[in-house]
């Protein structure tokens, strides 16, 4: 009998602890908590107003602390972030028409009509990327009634209608002014020191100038080396170099020749004339 007791027990606390881990799982799990944390973690913060989409995975936070809009698809599987200022407008359309509008520069369109009953109503968010220009949020749809959280038109209407006015007081706030890039600016160049101009020479008149320069001594080089005053004037100051030094065009000695020394006529070279003739 206290086996089974203690059976029971056991079996008790583990569904107990299934139950739990289960309940804190969907309660994790949740869609709308999803999105929130998806948010919160590009944020760099907890987003001060959220709007989801149920049932689609989509939802939208703005952060006026950091001046930054995050949206994210697939409960928060992949998230965009843009600047506030990148907010152009918002418009709500129910069953395909544009109920309400807020842009940029034009006044907003109020919702002048009250919707009980509707097929579908939608938000769009409009940004300043040429990449991703628009968000939608399909904040009801029909077969939405059949869902646990039960919400009617009327109510997604309001929701999304506070939302236009947030986007209007957004929109009307002027930009703030785009950064221009920063050029290193160059060191203003030093001023030039003017030079004193030279003072004037005093006037001087022409007569007065050219007999300063008559009188004025003037440097020559000697045309000849020094004379030697201490030689002898009768004594020619080139003997003593003509008989030191041999000339060089020295005579030969004259040899005379005899006629009974010369070679026989026969030893001679024949000439076309004979000189002994002639003489």
């Amino acid at each position: 009998m206290s086996e089974l007791w203690r059976l029971m027990v056991l079996v008790t606390i583990s569904a107990s602890a299934v139950t739990f881990l289960g309940s804190a799982a969907i309660w994790f799990m949740d869609e709308d908590r999803r999105i929130r944390r998806a948010l919160r973690h590009v944020l760099k913060g907890a987003p001060e107003t959220v709007i989801v989409a149920r049932g689609r995975g989509r939802g939208a936070g703005f952060n006026f602390t950091t001046n930054q809009a995050a949206v994210a698809w697939d409960s928060g599987a992949w998230c965009l972030l843009y600047r506030i200022d990148e907010l152009m407008g918002a418009e709500l359309s129910v069953d395909g028409q544009v109920i309400g509008r807020v842009f940029r520069g034009e006044q907003r369109r109020a919702i002048d009509q009250i919707v009980q009953q509707a097929a579908q109503v939608t938000l769009k968010l409009i940004f300043d990327d040429p990449r991703h220009p628009d968000f939608e949020l399909e904040l009801w749809l029909e077969g939405d009634q059949q869902r646990r959280e039960t919400r009617s038109p009327a109510d997604a209407i309001q929701e999304a209608n506070r939302w236009l006015l947030r986007a209007d007081a957004i929109v009307r706030r002027p930009l703030a002014p785009k950064a221009q890039p920063t050029v290193q600016a160059r060191p203003p160049a030093e001023p030039e020191i003017a030079r004193p101009a030279p003072p004037p020479k005093p006037y001087q008149p022409a007569l007065e100038t050219v007999t300063a320069t008559a009188l004025r001594p003037t440097a020559t080089a000697p045309l000849f080396d020094e004379i030697d005053t201490t030689a002898d004037p009768m004594e020619a100051p080139w003997d003593d170099d003509l008989d030191d030094d041999p000339s060089p065009f020295a005579e030969k000695p004259y040899k005379p020749v005899s006629k009974a020394a010369r070679p026989p006529r026969g030893d001679q070279d024949e000439l076309p004339f004979d000189l002994d003739d002639e003489d």
